[in-house]
């Protein structure tokens, strides 16, 4: 007779696994804005009146939500996070053509690229799983 433990948790279904999935992504892509955040912050823009204390604002409302998307399983963090991407991608879109409060960025650089990539990631994939959970929560109800 061969032992293999007591029974576990049931395994989550596909579904569940893709929110999951979703979920990590999101994250990712809060934190790795935070880090740029952060870094570009410590670099010098700490020295730019409005744009630096923004920046470290940024820093920490990302690494907040990013951990929140992961801990806390409600819609509200993901919801934040796709309203944080999209409004950091605006400002940085507004800073390379316009201006935003008087900084003028370029697209080049690392910091920059991966930064955009971070955001679109937040939203997009923060979107998605609004609309996977919502669906799933449809039909548990169901």
């Amino acid at each position: 007779m061969t032992f293999t433990g007591p029974p576990g948790p049931p395994s989550p279904g596909p579904r569940a696994r893709g929110a999951w999935v979703l979920r990590g992504l999101t994250a990712a892509g809060l934190l790795l804005s935070a880090d740029v955040h952060l870094v570009l912050y410590v670099e010098g823009y700490a020295d730019i009146e409005v744009v630096g204390p923004l920046f470290l604002l940024n820093a920490v409302a990302g690494l907040v939500l990013g951990i929140l998307v992961l801990v806390w399983r409600h819609w509200l963090p993901l919801l934040g996070a796709v309203g944080f991407g999209a409004l950091t991608l605006a400002a940085f879109y507004l800073s390379t053509t316009v201006g935003f409060f008087g900084v003028d960025e370029t697209v080049r650089g690392t910091q920059q690229v991966l930064a955009a990539v971070a955001e679109w990631v937040a939203v997009v994939a923060g979107t998605v799983a609004l609309v996977v959970e919502r669906r799933r929560s449809r039909t548990a109800t169901a």
